[in-house]
């Protein structure tokens, strides 16, 4: 089982009915309307709640900020490659990460990409993040409802997007075209770095066009969830002004 914590994310699984919830646990004496709308829908949900000390759920959370509540649940289930290009969203857009491993930033990354219409995310099985119950926290629930699929082999899940008419775009901020100068045609899969490295040189090669974001000042870098949203929402406003 796994385990989510805090109240936006719990909240979205007891509404939507998803996550297959076996046990909420409260802090005793954590009181309040956000915690009281969480009973109300366990309640008519049949969900069973238990109550635990604070200390408790801070153990079971590893630190993270749980907000007083958490919830044990059915393992995630990652998405196939097929999955995610099937899902309908107003931007036809599939976002790749290289790598990234911090649980908050892929939080960050799934809570954007759902909110600009993105189909889905592919992450890699190594050397990156998983969905965790901090990155289920950090997306505020999003996790739910966006398909995540974790390849093995990223390089060969860019080669089957490609054969499916998806154009890959890489970021790299020393030879990409600027953003808002590039010809874009069709599906696309957008492919972010890890937050250090950038991308690495094979997954650089297989990408059809590089992209990079113009910049003042004098920080030469952006965080990559935020470097993401801003192309995504690039992109995606162009796909919608298509429709």
């Amino acid at each position: 089982m796994q385990l989510v914590y805090g109240v936006n994310p719990l909240l979205e699984l007891i509404k939507q009915g998803v996550g297959g919830i076996k046990e909420i646990i409260v802090a005793v004496g954590r009181k309040g309307a956000a915690i009281d709308n969480i009973l109300a829908h366990a309640s008519v949900k049949g969900i069973p709640v238990i109550y635990k000390d604070k200390s408790c759920l801070d153990h079971m959370s590893e630190g993270g900020v749980h907000q007083g509540v958490a919830a044990w649940c059915a393992d995630y289930v990652y998405a196939t490659i097929d999955q995610v290009i099937e899902n309908k969203t107003f931007a036809n857009v599939v976002l790749i990460l290289d790598g990234v491993t911090d649980p908050h930033n892929l939080g960050a990354l799934v809570r954007t990409a759902l909110c600009l219409g993105v189909k889905g995310i592919i992450i890699p099985e190594n050397r990156a993040s998983a969905v965790t119950a901090t990155v289920v926290k950090a997306s505020a629930g999003a996790t739910h409802w966006l398909p995540i699929a974790r390849e093995v082999n990223l390089c060969r899940a860019m080669e089957e997007l490609q054969r499916r008419g998806f154009w890959i775009y890489g970021t790299d901020a020393d030879r990409g075209v600027p953003l808002g100068k590039f010809a874009d045609e069709g599906p696309v899969g957008l492919v972010m770095g890890s937050e250090g490295k950038g991308l690495r040189p094979l997954i650089s090669k297989k990408c059809d066009f590089l992209l990079s974001i113009p910049m003042e000042g004098k920080l030469a870098s952006l965080n990559v969830s935020v470097a993401a949203g801003i192309i995504l929402y690039e992109i995606a406003k162009r796909q919608k002004g298509r429709m």
